[in-house]
């Protein structure tokens, strides 16, 4: 896999490359949530060189929202951005003809791609998984697949997604395994698949092996540090990439922990952004680490990056 400069750059014919910002949802203290700030913070992302925005990930917490409230962070977002192809929201659900409704509201609303889990409810089988996507591909819309295995139980091995995409099923894979190991397989597999990068601390790992997007967490707190640290990347210019990645990795791992959310919410609040609280069953972060959070992020900010 080669992924030249302008190959890992957003375009409308493949909306889901470039940097596309896992959006954290801004909630008020009532937990109720903060439609106005969200929207603010689309266009913060857009206007500081992110590339477009993937509400309703679980960064988004759309495991707790109502239908009614899922449905309106999609069209906030498609608004704030001014351009529907830039959104791309993720469409997970129980069941597959669920996740093939909320595929056909991000059609509807003009957005230009979805990302979607496999069933996560149980541990599916091959069949199952390879079912689940082509029911939701009947919506229309090109789909990344969301391949995060330790939380959902189901692997979108390097195999498993060329079947995928070569049923046209998917066109790029988010790859949250950690495992660096797979870029080469999966464009051994599927040279046309693309490679997304899935969590924010291999970043740079599979910007060397050739991904063309990267689904980011820490964006949310700091856009123009990490929009300059993928770019870089991309390009490949160590010189530039590899002392901005050292020096964002503290914040960037914690992507890969469970309690990413909170942990980036607490950065985004700290650098005068609007994160707020999480929904239950997220309880706050314990006062370790909020202190290690605060102290990487206030280290970040005097390092320019804020």
């Amino acid at each position: 896999m080669t992924a030249s400069p302008t190959a890992a750059a957003w375009s409308a014919e493949r909306p889901w490359r470039g940097i596309m910002v896992a959006t954290a949802l801004p909630l008020r203290a009532d937990l109720s949530v903060d439609y106005d700030a969200y929207a603010a913070h689309v266009r913060r992302l857009l206007d500081n060189g992110c590339d477009g925005v993937v509400p309703n990930g679980s960064l988004g917490e759309y495991q707790t929202l109502t239908d009614e409230e899922r449905a309106r962070v999609v069209r906030t977002a498609v608004a704030a951005a001014g351009d529907g192809a830039r959104v791309m929201p993720g469409v997970a659900a129980y069941g597959s003809a669920a996740a093939r409704r909320w595929a056909e509201q991000a059609a509807e609303e003009g957005c230009g791609s979805v990302l979607l889990l496999p069933p996560n409810a149980y541990r599916a089988d091959e069949s199952a998984v390879r079912a689940h996507y082509a029911e939701v591909a009947r919506a229309g819309l090109p789909i990344v697949a969301y391949n995060n295995p330790v939380d959902t139980k189901v692997d979108l091995t390097p195999a498993l997604l060329a079947r995928l995409h070569g049923e046209g099923g998917v066109v790029a894979v988010k790859e949250f395994s950690g495992d660096v190991r797979r870029a080469y397989q999966i464009a051994e597999l599927a040279p046309e698949l693309d490679l997304l990068v899935g969590a924010d601390d291999v970043l740079l790992e599979l910007a060397l092996a050739g991904a063309v997007g990267w689904v980011a967490g820490y964006p949310n707190a700091f856009p123009v540090a990490c929009a300059a640290l993928y770019r870089a990347a991309a390009a490949r210019d160590l010189d530039t990439a590899l002392p901005l990645y050292r020096s964002l990795h503290p914040l960037l791992r914690w992507d890969s922990r469970t309690e990413f959310v909170q942990a980036i919410k607490a950065s985004m609040d700290l650098v005068g952004g609007h994160g707020g609280p999480t929904r239950p069953p997220r309880l706050p972060l314990p006062d370790p680490a909020a202190a290690e959070v605060r102290a990487a992020t206030e280290k970040a900010v005097a390092a320019g990056h804020g």
